[in-house]
């Protein structure tokens, strides 16, 4: 009975250790074979050199020692008899070894645990014993590895920037630009600007190259006409042949503009220019001596080689004007929307003031893309709107006026 129990009490603690170093194999990635293996070959005496037989005066360590010990087969047995009904293990290994227990023989000891082994507690998944054949055993996480990161949906760049100009467009009361991708296909190349905000005067040159000028241009317009510094005395007179036209009124987005149909001249500098359209600004972009007017309309005019010419007629409050209430009765209210007048309704003789001397330089457009070349006359003398006619126009357009630019030493006549 005392051998029996001696037995088992040699096989259990074999048995420990053997979970032991099995999980602590296991930890760092051998399998429960190779772990049991090794701990067998580093356990069991070797039989080349075994050593003699004990006196009888120790029959339980004879016994123990002469009976030869699979720490594998121990385990296997183990998980197969569902001696370890526990499905996690923690084992703590400390770089102390164990004290060797008490037994009837000094000489006798129990081998102590690796130096080099850490003191840490590593959790080892055991599998279940009959969920396969072939037993699973997961490696515990590793200490310092980073978590994954959870990426997000990818965005499409496209996506991106059309969400970018629409906050923007959003943020400054206007409606978004169509994408670069899809100008090719609606046929519309232009690059959304605008009087303030993000898109205002001052970014012009940024929102496309073409727009460059903008910023970089010596001539840009409108200007501050200062009277002390222009060039006094006799100039050309301005030859008008203005007739009624039929007209077709839009509402382009940044202000009205009237596109003429008809044969309608201005001779200057020994050319004739043809006029094209006429549009309105509030306040005037161009100042005289400092000081802004009320209104002012632009009549853009280009001549055979391309080459345009502006005449300014600057409003002030006063009595109504009948041009300006024919273009009135038929303003669009929509962007982009267009009424064509009646034939022969615009006559633009009926905007242009008596005394039609003149300041006259070289700029350039005052809207986007800011092409310079452009031969201007502001005439001196303003012309006439009634405030029911100024407040209606400001009601759709408050402020449509770019800043004045800097003259950069340009000579200005002053027509005498």
């Amino acid at each position: 009975m005392v051998l029996a129990a001696s037995r088992f009490h040699a096989r259990g603690s074999r048995l420990a250790w053997a979970l032991m170093l099995g999980g602590l194999m296991c930890a760092g990635g051998w399998s429960v074979s190779h772990a049991a293996d090794t701990a067998d070959h580093s356990a069991k005496p070797s039989t080349a050199a075994k050593p003699p037989a004990k006196k009888a005066s120790a029959p339980v360590e004879a016994a123990t020692e002469a009976e030869p010990v699979d720490l594998g087969q121990d385990i296997k047995k183990a998980l197969r008899d569902k001696l370890i009904d526990r499905k996690k293990l923690t084992l703590v290994i400390s770089d102390k070894p164990e004290p060797a227990p008490k037994t009837s023989s000094p000489s006798r000891s129990t081998t102590p645990a690796p130096a080099s082994s850490r003191a840490k507690a590593e959790e080892v998944v055991m599998p279940e014993p009959a969920a396969a054949p072939a037993a699973v055993v997961r490696p515990p996480a590793v200490v310092g590895r980073p978590a994954p990161v959870a990426h997000g949906p990818v965005i499409n760049p496209r996506d991106s920037r059309e969400y970018i100009r629409a906050k923007a467009a959003a943020m400054t009361g206007h409606t978004a630009p169509a994408a670069a991708h899809d100008k090719a296909d609606s046929g519309h190349g232009e690059v959304h600007w605008s009087y303030s905000g993000t898109t205002g005067p001052q970014a012009w040159s940024k929102l496309q190259p073409e727009f460059s000028t903008c910023a970089a241009g010596q001539r840009q317009s409108p200007i501050n006409i200062d009277d002390t510094t222009t060039l006094q005395g006799p100039a050309e007179a301005l030859q008008f042949n203005y007739q009624p036209s039929n007209g077709v009124v839009v509402n382009n987005g940044h202000t009205i503009q009237v596109n003429l149909q008809g044969n309608n001249t201005l001779t200057v500098r020994g050319s004739t220019y043809a006029l094209l359209q006429f549009h309105f600004h509030t306040p005037s972009e161009e100042q005289v001596n400092y000081r802004n007017f009320a209104m002012v309309a632009h009549l853009v005019h280009r001549n055979a080689e391309g080459q345009l010419a502006v005449v300014a007629v600057l409003l002030e409050p006063g009595v109504a004007n009948t041009l300006i209430d024919k273009v009135w009765t038929y303003m669009p209210l929509d962007v982009n929307d267009t009424v064509r007048t009646p034939a022969g309704l615009i006559d633009l003789s009926e905007l242009l003031p008596k005394d039609q001397r003149y300041y006259q330089f070289m700029g350039s457009l005052t809207t986007p893309p800011c092409t310079e070349g452009v031969l201007w006359m502001v005439l001196k003398q303003p012309t006439q709107i009634s405030q029911a006619q100024l407040r209606l126009f400001q009601q759709l357009y408050p402020n449509n006026a770019r800043p004045v630019q800097p003259l950069n030493n340009r000579p200005v006549r002053s027509a005498q």
